[in-house]
């Protein structure tokens, strides 16, 4: 297996750009793979810099329905005119932060390879996707401003259009998600009901990104307590995006090597 953090927040090589948002390159056995596509064409001119052949991919996963998870599609279909490109129905959805737009762009929906799902998808025996996370359990606090457009009417975000990809390989599996907007902790309680166990790694951002001194008492307990209980885990976490350094070295203070920062252009493994 490889793994390499296409787009990230911060850049871990010079030839690489770093933006807001995520993208990460997998290569199975089987399979030739994208969670997520960043906000622009970085993921394109990246991958480009790493030598990655985009237009060999043959599956984009996107792990819920915002711009800076998306914005890369467009760009990547100018190369790759077969890869499938998965999201869950809901994620076609508009979704705001306020009042700013921070959906996908719709001319995405117009691709012929778009695939709209519902709920869980078993791909084949390497890959699986999970959603219906419905715990609230240390849930993200900058949710709150969120939300999205159900039935013309403006609503709170509930984070149904957000799926987790599940790899397995070799007698290990991978947990990966973008944002964790349904909260970490909540999303492996649902991955525990699907497999029984907890995942070998996870990547994924943890969604409480504020600057440094911002956060409130009750964000910095939350963070805490997530960490906390993951490093009761046997499980390795890479994380970087929307988690943000402050709360990413809150939480490296508890977990220590058990908690690994991304960055654009490194390898995972």
């Amino acid at each position: 297996m490889k793994i390499v953090t296409l787009v990230e927040n911060s850049c871990g090589n010079e030839n690489c750009i770093a933006e807001h948002g995520l993208s990460i390159y997998i290569e199975t056995e089987k399979h030739k793979l994208l969670l997520d596509t960043g906000q622009t064409d970085a993921v394109v001119k990246n991958a480009e810099a790493l030598g990655i052949d985009l237009s060999a991919v043959d599956t984009v996963i996107l792990s819920h329905g915002h711009y800076d998870h998306s914005g890369g599609i467009l760009p990547l279909s100018k190369l790759n005119h077969t890869a499938q490109i998965i999201m869950q129905r809901s994620a076609a959805e508009p979704h705001y932060n306020g009042e700013r737009y921070i959906g996908i762009d719709t001319d995405i929906l117009k691709l012929p390879n778009v695939r709209l799902i519902d709920g869980d998808l078993k791909i084949d025996d390497e890959l699986f996707l999970f959603s219906g996370i419905t715990g609230r359990r240390c849930y993200p606090q900058g949710n709150r401003k969120l939300s999205c457009m159900k039935d013309g009417e403006k609503v709170c975000d509930d984070f149904c259009h957000e799926q987790c990809l599940v790899i397995t390989e070799n007698g290990k599996r991978w947990l990966l998600s973008g944002c964790a907007h349904n909260g970490i902790l909540n999303i492996l309680d649902r991955y525990k009901e699907l497999f029984d166990s907890y995942p070998d790694y996870v990547i994924t951002g943890f969604h409480m990104m504020k600057r440094e001194g911002e956060h409130t008492e009750e964000e910095k307990a939350v963070i805490i307590q997530t960490a906390q209980e993951l490093s009761q885990l046997d499980t390795v976490f890479y994380s970087g995006h929307c988690t943000g350094i402050p709360a990413f070295e809150m939480m490296k203070q508890v977990m220590g090597d058990k908690l690994i920062a991304l960055h654009s252009g490194e390898t995972v493994i």
